[in-house]
């Protein structure tokens, strides 16, 4: 029994020893295939016509009517699969678009970054240069990504109705230019009883206007 349990062991570390060598081979990325990063973008088996941009190729043609309706021959990319309506496996088809470059978007068919580092409450109003990407499922000519001159527009969690509130109330002791960030003037106010009621009267009106708001240039939610 002990000479038969000698090669057994043997056989069972040669075992352990294989698994080991096989496991290290796969983590080290020698089965490992190359996926493109777009592939995540890109259904699979689902109608050509309706994958994001960035899983075909088109032949597009910029000399086209702008405004007008067009079509284009569209190539799916490698590693992507989609289908006809007949469901049937496809890799050519056509797209209907209409002729416009990605900038000439209406503004739902991009997203565009913010910036917290502008007034949004000043005269003239600021704009910021954007980052913007269209969207997956839009197609257009030219770049994707492109910027863009927009109007601040970000808001810090600023409530109007509760600054004007305290304008209302306590503005004579400065608590609506603290609530809104403004601690020189709301000092100025507390010490100087709401310039004995003229300045008080003042921020309930330049508040309710909107025309006082939160020091950080944000706007009011």
């Amino acid at each position: 029994m002990a000479a038969a349990a000698v090669p057994l062991r043997t056989l069972c570390r040669l075992c352990r020893v294989l698994l080991f060598l096989s496991q290290f081979y796969i983590l080290s990325g020698g089965e490992s295939t190359d996926i493109p990063p777009y592939v995540m973008k890109c259904p699979s088996n689902g109608l050509c016509s309706r994958l994001p941009a960035d899983c075909v190729e088109c032949k597009t043609n910029f000399s086209c009517v702008y405004g007008k309706p067009v079509t284009f021959d569209c190539t799916v990319k490698p590693s992507v699969t989609c289908v006809d309506q007949d469901f049937k496996s496809q890799k050519n088809f056509i797209i209907n678009m209409t002729c416009r470059f990605c900038w000439q978007l209406p503004e739902t068919d991009y997203e565009c970054s913010n910036s917290t580092s502008c007034m949004t409450v000043s005269c003239p109003r600021q704009r910021y240069t954007a980052n913007c990407t269209v969207r997956d499922h839009i197609h257009c000519l030219g770049n994707r990504t492109f910027p863009k001159m927009l109007y601040c527009n970000w808001t810090g969690g600023y409530k109007w109705s509760t600054a004007l509130a305290l304008s209302i109330t306590l503005g004579g002791f400065g608590a609506d230019r603290f609530y809104l960030g403004q601690w020189r003037e709301g000092l100025g106010k507390l010490f100087s009883f709401g310039g004995l009621g003229i300045w008080t009267l003042i921020d309930v009106l330049l508040i309710g206007v909107g025309y006082v708001g939160p020091a950080d240039g944000s706007l009011y939610i």
